[in-house]
């Protein structure tokens, strides 16, 4: 999809922002693997740390409305994480975010997702646990109310099925908007997530999740998880909606190292019978959010197939389920 034009002229932009003149830039270059955000690595001609600057797309871009204004979250979560004294290790920002552009410090380290493999099993084992320890971390943290903390869909809510209900709606409402065929008609499967709001409340407390920590968000160096990035979509709610992404078409159930760190930390969430069904429901959401994102994004044809399979096929089925109860 276009982003947006004058990328050179909008990354000067953002770095004068945060202090950093033009003149001061020995090279830069984009990142792969972005679908939303631009991204750029920065390096300054006189030596030092790295920048990571992101610019969002172009103000005619479309976008989903939980998107609305998620580069602040991202800078928000990175604050309340550094404030909380957890321990988690996170970039930071270096000036206050725009509706525009974030600009932060670099990280070291390469994404799980392009070097798991090379990992021997006592390294991968070791740095779950590691992971585990820093959600943990994480979920230490509680908030006044639930939901986005960006409010591009209202104000914070009392009730996590309120505050969860309402994202729901606002996918739904984008599924609709921008004529994405769901497995089930929209005002449907609306009923059908509000049909489960008794297990919603048995959450009370609202705790910080990133709610995208899939392998690519999780920087690893010699031997230990060195960052957690791209906190863009994190909201005060339920950490069990954490799991989802932790086991991205998986079982968070079977990633045992994980649960063994994350437990000896106080984790909070606890997967018993109601915890289950409330991983289904945010599965569930996570799905809807990776299919209906397929219109405004603009994926080739290759990654919308691959997503009918992945997402739309098991989204189905979980809604087939629910309806025959």
């Amino acid at each position: 999809m276009s982003r947006g034009g004058g990328m050179r002229e909008r990354l000067a932009g953002a770095l004068a922002a945060a202090g950093v003149a033009w003149g001061d830039v020995g090279a830069y270059e984009e990142l792969d693997g972005g679908t939303f955000n631009t991204v750029f690595r920065v390096r300054r001609s006189g030596g030092g740390a790295g920048i990571v600057v992101k610019l969002a797309p172009g103000a005619d871009v479309p976008v989903l409305r939980y998107e609305e204004g998620i580069l602040g979250t991202e800078a928000w979560f990175y604050e309340v994480v550094r404030d909380g004294a957890v321990g988690v290790p996170t970039p930071v920002a270096l000036a206050p975010a725009t509706a525009g552009h974030l600009v932060m410090s670099e990280c070291a380290g390469r994404p799980w997702s392009e070097v798991g493999e090379k990992m021997s099993e006592e390294e991968r084992r070791l740095m779950r646990g590691e992971l585990g320890t820093y959600v943990a971390g994480l979920h230490a943290l509680e908030g006044d109310g639930f939901g986005y903390p960006a409010r591009s869909l209202g104000p914070l809510r009392g009730t996590w099925r309120e505050a969860f209900l309402g994202m729901v709606d606002a996918i739904l409402l984008d599924a609709e908007r921008f004529g994405v065929a769901l497995p089930r008609p929209v005002d449907e499967v609306r009923e059908l997530f509000a049909g489960h709001g008794a297990l919603l409340d048995e959450v009370t407390v609202p705790r910080l999740v990133h709610f995208d920590l899939w392998d690519g968000n999780i920087l690893v160096e010699d031997g230990h998880v060195s960052a957690l990035i791209d906190a863009e979509r994190a909201f005060w709610g339920d950490p069990l909606a954490e799991f989802v992404s932790l086991a991205l078409f998986g079982d968070i159930e079977r990633d045992e190292d994980f649960l063994a760190g994350y437990r000896a930390a106080g984790g909070p969430a606890v997967i018993d019978e109601g915890g289950r069904r409330r991983l289904a429901l945010y599965q569930a959401y996570l799905y809807l959010i990776m299919w209906v994102e397929v219109a405004p994004r603009g994926y080739d044809a290759g990654r919308v197939e691959w997503l009918r399979r992945q997402v739309v096929e098991p989204l189905g089925l979980t809604l087939d389920g629910w309806a025959r109860r």
